[in-house]
């Protein structure tokens, strides 16, 4: 852990503990789910938005979508610990449902480009098409792009299906350890 990034991650999370820039401030979030894991990682994992069991405990995909997730690191050699994973929006949407594009525009602005900034992984692994949309700011088929690379000045993204999908749909599975692996592959 970098503890400089770690002092620039906190700084730059400090303004924002009470944001109310969006509405999602505003609509009984109970924490800022900013992110967590290695300050150094090669891989950002990016997902759409808090579920009830992270806005309760403030901590990224730590529900049955993060307990797939995190076996799914396992399988392809990695510990949680060695990733960033964070949203693209920090507070619970309602019902979680999807974000709005001025959601997550806002929230994409003041707080995730800057922790990209911070953290410079070299690949983005995007959960969903929701993080990608929110990411790349246009509509997109998570089906038509899953695992095909797309180059973001430096950074590599690497879409693949949110694991909340794979819940619902676990003949999907190997795809997403696939995609998994294939972002390990960009780290080299």
């Amino acid at each position: 852990m970098n503890t400089e990034k770690k002092l620039l991650l906190n700084e730059l999370y400090e303004p924002y503990q009470h944001c109310t820039n969006c509405p999602l401030g505003t609509l009984g979030r109970t924490n800022i789910v900013f992110g967590e894991g290695d300050t150094n990682a090669k891989i950002m994992f990016i997902g759409e938005g808090p579920g009830q069991q992270e806005d309760e405990q403030g901590r990224p995909f730590i529900g049955r979508s993060g307990q797939l997730l995190t076996r799914v690191l396992e399988t392809a050699g990695l510990k949680r610990s060695d990733v960033f994973i964070t949203n693209i929006v920090k507070c619970r949407p309602p019902k979680n449902r999807k974000p709005f594009p001025n959601e997550s525009k806002t929230c994409k602005q003041l707080l995730l480009l800057k922790q990209i900034g911070i953290i410079k992984p070299q690949v983005i692994c995007t959960l969903g098409a929701a993080a990608l949309e929110g990411l790349l700011e246009q509509p997109i088929r998570i089906t038509q792009v899953r695992g095909r690379p797309i180059e973001l000045g430096k950074i590599t993204i690497i879409p693949t299906y949110h694991p909340a999908y794979i819940l619902r749909n676990a003949k999907e599975l190997p795809q997403l350890l696939k995609d998994i692996m294939l972002a390990i592959r960009h780290t080299k």
